[in-house]
């Protein structure tokens, strides 16, 4: 895998539980023809949503699911304030683009290596995270307070 050298744009995503079936996406869009992205390599392209907003949110809702099963699973209640945070980098190196991830799974006062435990194993469950495993450089975090 190639890594990045300078990131463009970054798109962002947050998911948060809502009482246990399903939850809420939540998607800032901006687009790459704006002030807020980095560089001149997008001017010539009209605004627009980003394709990695998109992603980070389809990504995000997918691995909250993939949570909840797990945690099911593993006989463990998720704690209120339960959220997931994806960012979807889009980069150069050289002349070539990849993209690359950050999970950050937030489960406020679940032990440590519990919620490791559930962050890793939602990894291999959801689709979306299957999909890019061995294709982009991905980082899973776990924030616990």
């Amino acid at each position: 895998m190639s890594k990045i050298e300078k990131v463009l744009v970054t798109g962002k995503s947050n998911t948060t539980a809502s009482g246990g079936h399903g939850g809420n996406v939540t998607i800032k869009t901006s687009s790459p023809g704006n002030s807020a992205a980095r560089g001149d390599v997008f001017e010539a392209i009209p605004p627009h949503p980003m394709a990695e907003q998109l992603f980070a949110g389809a990504w995000s809702a997918c691995y909250s699911a993939a949570v909840a099963l797990v945690a099911k699973e593993k006989n463990v209640t998720l704690p209120d304030g339960m959220a997931v945070e994806i960012e979807v980098d889009l980069g150069q190196t050289g002349d070539a683009y990849f993209i690359q991830g950050r999970i950050n799974l937030i489960v406020p006062g679940l032990a440590h290596d519990v919620a490791t435990a559930i962050a890793h194993a939602a990894d291999q469950v959801c689709p979306y995270s299957k999909a890019t495993r061995g294709n982009i450089d991905v980082v899973v975090r776990v924030t616990t307070a």
